[in-house]
């Protein structure tokens, strides 16, 4: 038996053996959705991403992709079964689309990945969204046995520039959830991360600091 305890006063309490919620408002031990609904598959994200590079270059509008990894999901399946990491995945994908606009798409292109796809954002605002989601997502905690875990959190930042397939968007995303290079984002609050963004998002924060605004653009015409 395990649970995700919500730093929103939402408490999943799930049922190894049989995959229900138990005292939950809610269907699928999901936080309420907003923002796309459900999450992509593979095939229906890789699709959903070249359509928006192809609403970028016909319209000259800017894309950037965040990748979300949960660092720890084999350990927590290790210890509390292999239903957990999916779960937990949804859990994450449900709270996170809670903090995006109606248009932007989370999906999960592979194991312990989400990837949220942020039309018209450049990279400064792609920082800022990427902040915003690991505060949400160091509100959740997985308890089992007694014991509280925090998710480990790598976090990867691009942005599209002509040219980039969605393949090669996705590659260096993910390369920038990968890279360690001593620069790291200072942890947000008491979760456990370890977050890096790409240069041009971290230069251009920098300098843009204190001057962000507060919503992301509507999307491009189709």
């Amino acid at each position: 038996m395990w649970a995700f305890k919500d730093g929103c006063d939402q408490r999943r309490t799930l049922d190894r053996h049989h995959g229900m919620a138990a005292n939950d408002p809610y269907p699928h031990s999901r936080p309420p959705l907003s923002g796309g609904g459900e999450s992509m598959s593979t095939a229906a994200l890789a699709e959903h991403l070249e359509e928006e590079i192809g609403r970028a270059e016909r319209h000259g509008t800017q894309l950037s992709c965040l990748l979300v990894v949960i660092d720890n999901l084999e350990a927590l399946a290790a210890e509390h079964g292999s239903a957990l990491p999916r779960e937990t995945l949804e859990y994450v994908a449900a709270a996170l689309r809670g903090e995006l606009r109606r248009f932007d798409r989370v999906g999960m292109p592979g194991a312990g990945e989400l990837l949220v796809v942020l039309p018209g954002a450049d990279s400064p605002l792609g920082e800022i969204v990427a902040r915003r989601l690991l505060e949400r997502i160091h509100t959740i905690k997985v308890e089992a046995r007694g014991e509280r875990r925090p998710l480990e959190i790598s976090v990867g930042l691009e942005a599209w520039r002509a040219g980039m397939s969605g393949a090669e968007l996705l590659a260096r995303t993910r390369a920038a959830a990968r890279r360690q290079n001593g620069e790291d984002t200072p942890p947000l609050g008491g979760g456990a991360e370890r977050t890096t963004v790409t240069e041009a998002a971290r230069g251009a924060a920098q300098r843009r600091r204190g001057s962000h605004p507060s919503v992301l653009p509507g999307p491009a015409p189709s």
